[in-house]
């Protein structure tokens, strides 16, 4: 259940949060990678008065009431990494704490310990079981009307195509919505958070390797669902990219690469030149694409590089490790990344999101041992907006 292959470590390898957490789950396919330029562009969804004052999923950062986080707790997805990646969530929690409150979903079994290492500045809670930490994939997706109103909506969490266990996972949206006190609605399609990025003024992106998939949206049409998901999150268009297939338990979502910054301006962490593996070119591909779009007001949107780290110069050995300095998470006033050993590539990502977000407190952490799993901290917490 662990072995992987070898991966050149010049490269970056497969973000398997997950090859390994996969004890339920089916085989994968090859890996894929289809020419982005081909694809090119964004499809537009249903405009105009129909959505007006309705609800819509805000960006990610306007204030919020709180974040939503999950503790894991099972070995037989963890294994013996179960521990270590405990502690990052519980560093991640009580970072994040600093600048607004957590609520922490644990179950009643292992709340002890998540009290524990969390400490007083976390709240926890048992009444919403949980499968696993990946509270971004499986948790609410939080919409505001403008006008004081919340709402949320699920997107129908079924374990990244079946690849994990997901009973528990699955209820966790509409169980969070109820604990909120908000009106819940199903999407009209199958995905997950971390698929999908929004500017909160019209515009998503997402790649089709994650969405547009028999394991998520069987059957569906790129325009069927490019309208599902405009709905969802009250959206007029979708800038697609093709992404990479097969290659790790998310289908390569976008959160890993590709960020909105404003209205009209994203930024994609940036691969070494001497990179060539598949997410390298993705991430090339994803730059191109957005570099040529405009979103949903006409403004064409000016795509900024954030550039990776060297993996032979990071902590982790492992040939999954995931060095995302893209996955970072908004919270009120502080941009929460993560650093991986490489000195200048991490002081330089601080100091280029210090530079995007003026104003916010970057706090760079540790968090290596979930990085060995395949992901981040954007992919472990879920904001809920002030209405």
């Amino acid at each position: 259940m662990n072995d992987h292959p070898t991966t050149p470590r010049h490269k970056r390898p497969s973000p398997s949060r997950r090859t390994f957490l996969t004890a339920a789950a089916a085989a994968t396919a090859g890996a894929a990678l289809v020419g982005a330029e081909a694809w090119a562009g964004s499809t537009p969804g249903p405009r105009g008065a129909a959505r007006a004052g309705s609800f819509a999923v805000p960006a990610e950062d306007v204030r919020h009431t709180k974040t939503w986080m999950a503790w894991p707790d099972s070995s037989a997805i963890w294994g013996r990494q179960l521990g270590g990646v405990q502690a990052d969530i519980a560093l991640i929690a009580r970072t994040v704490a600093k600048h607004e409150p957590v609520t922490l979903c644990a179950n009643p079994a292992s709340a002890a310990k998540a009290r524990s290492l969390c400490g007083s500045s976390v709240e926890i809670i048992t009444s919403v079981p949980v499968d696993d930490c990946w509270m971004r994939d499986s948790g609410p997706v939080f919409r505001t009307d403008g006008a004081g109103g919340l709402d949320a909506v699920g997107l129908h969490f079924n374990g990244w195509g079946g690849k994990q266990q997901h009973a528990k996972d699955a209820r966790v949206a509409e169980r969070i919505a109820a604990l909120a006190g908000v009106r819940f609605t199903g999407a009209g399609l199958v995905g997950e958070g971390g698929a999908i990025e929004q500017d909160g003024a019209g515009t998503l992106m997402a790649t089709r390797s994650s969405l547009l998939n028999g394991n998520r949206n069987p059957g569906m049409s790129e325009a069927h669902l490019t309208d599902a998901m405009c709905e969802a999150y009250g959206a007029d268009q979708v800038i697609w990219f093709d992404g990479v297939r097969g290659q790790d338990i998310t289908d390569d979502h976008v959160d890993a690469t590709s960020r909105f910054l404003a209205s009209g301006r994203a930024l994609v962490q940036w691969p070494l030149d001497a990179d060539d593996d598949a997410y390298a070119k993705d991430a090339r591909a994803q730059f191109r694409v957005l570099s040529a779009a405009t979103n949903a007001e006409g403004q064409p949107i000016a795509a900024t590089k954030l550039q990776g780290p060297d993996y032979d110069k990071i902590r982790s050995r492992d040939p999954k490790f995931l060095a995302s300095y893209a996955n970072y998470y908004l919270c009120n006033d502080a941009v929460i990344c993560a650093h991986f050993g490489d000195s200048t590539a991490d002081a330089a990502a601080k100091a280029a999101l210090a530079r995007l977000y003026p104003g916010r407190t970057v706090e760079q952490i540790d968090i290596d041992r979930l990085g060995a799993g395949g992901g981040g901290i954007h992919c472990v917490t879920q904001q809920q907006p002030a209405p």
